[in-house]
């Protein structure tokens, strides 16, 4: 109970710290006046190319590790200052750029205010994907098997909780009070980190393997992971959810308020952004329950079972919001059902994972399971985006996500 504590209370913080780039930065670049293709890269596929190339990294290096802080801890400790210092400086994006303005005599605050972003974007992706790939493999570590199903449904629950506090309390005052929100998020994420590396000990560890030549490392790394079609096939349920969450993260607020309408596109639904924020907020709150409850499903049926089930009722919803949202009443009633399934799907998925994936060489496996997830969020967005530039319509976002669920409930 005292680990679950200090690991639910880090993942709290956490989760209220990783809705600023999902969905701050997006409507921080529409304010600069970036293009959605742009907005989709900056916040979609910038993330997943560095993750492509960080994670297979990540995984072998924690593997191998062994210290007095164990062979997860330590790199905890060292990405989340850098961490910090990206939120914040994400945060001072706009008084920045006019400093930086005023001293080379730019014309365009607005390119450089998109420069900066993108800057401490890539600051933020690099320190933050040690710190999200470290992070779940230490609770692999250190959570008994036993339990994994009941854990995982807290640990979605409580990051649910989180998203809720962010739209609910701080979203709606993103335009007026942005460097505090990221200031405040930032802070909040810190001290819960480092109490979860001084709390939580990590137990013993077999000798790592001998050292390699890398470009040994590197074949191993691939035949193992890659060879054997049980794992490609484990592997394209990240790769469908993922390329159908992120564009949703990125445009819906963009469907939900005023922005776009200066561009020619299909009358959205004009919600404030205080209005916008609570309907999600409650949608994340709504999770909470469903998380609680799946969690005894999964470790009673297993989680593939009840993972298909997310799936299918994620893309009936999806399409459901395409054809039946008309106004912010039934917007909020169809989102919800759609958080509902989604919940039902995250709350089986990390619990899947220790199923079918080796224990011993578990970073490494997952971080290949993370390649494809990462594969589908670099192209998703940015296609998303070329989609609704050509069609004007931002409705026309729950067209993509339905069908990208629906075929990861194929697979």
């Amino acid at each position: 109970m005292t680990v679950m504590f200090w690991m639910l209370l880090g993942d709290l913080c956490l989760q209220i710290m990783e809705q600023l780039p999902t969905s701050l930065v997006p409507l921080q670049l529409r304010w600069a006046q970036a293009s959605d293709t742009l907005i989709g890269f900056l916040s979609g596929s910038l993330p997943a190319v560095l993750g492509i190339l960080l994670n297979p990294l990540i995984g072998v290096q924690s593997d191998r590790h062994r210290g007095k802080m164990g062979r997860r801890r330590p790199f905890l400790f060292a990405a989340t200052p850098l961490v910090v210092v990206a939120l914040v400086g994400l945060g001072l994006a706009k008084p920045i750029a006019t400093i930086l303005a005023g001293w080379t005599g730019a014309t365009s605050v607005a390119s450089l205010q998109i420069g900066w972003i993108g800057g401490c974007m890539v600051i933020f992706i690099v320190a933050n994907t040690y710190i999200m790939q470290v992070y779940q493999f230490l609770f692999v570590d250190v959570i008994p098997a036993e339990v994994m199903g009941k854990f995982v449904g807290c640990y979605r629950a409580v990051g649910a909780l989180g998203a809720f506090v962010f739209h609910r309390f701080m979203f709606g005052k993103a335009e007026t009070h942005t460097e505090w929100i990221y200031i405040i998020s930032a802070l909040l994420y810190a001290v819960s980190f480092f109490l979860l590396v001084w709390k939580v000990e990590e137990g013993t560890y077999p000798p790592p393997p001998p050292k390699t030549p890398f470009p040994a490392m590197a074949k191993a790394y691939f035949t193992e992971c890659f060879s054997k079609v049980f794992y490609l096939k484990t592997y394209s349920l990240a790769f469908c959810f993922w390329s159908a969450i992120v564009p949703l993260w990125t445009f819906l607020v963009f469907f939900g308020t005023m922005p776009g309408q200066d561009l020619g596109y299909a009358p959205t639904l004009g919600l404030s952004l205080d209005a916008f924020g609570k309907v999600r907020g409650w949608c994340s709150l709504i999770q909470v329950p469903v998380f609680f409850l799946v969690g005894p499903l999964v470790d009673r049926f297993h989680p593939l079972r009840i993972g298909m089930v997310g799936m299918m009722l994620s893309s009936l919803t999806f399409f459901a919001n395409f054809f039946l949202v008309r106004d912010q009443a039934s917007f909020t009633f169809w989102l919800i059902l759609n958080f509902v399934a989604q919940a039902v799907y995250m709350g089986a998925y990390l619990a899947i994972l220790p199923r079918l994936l080796p224990r011993t060489k578990y970073g490494q496996f997952f971080t290949a399971n993370q390649i494809f997830g990462f594969l589908g969020v670099a192209v998703a967005p940015v296609l998303a985006g070329w989609l609704l530039e050509t069609v004007k319509d931002y409705r026309y976002i729950y067209v993509w996500c339905g069908g990208c669920t629906f075929v990861g409930f194929v697979m």
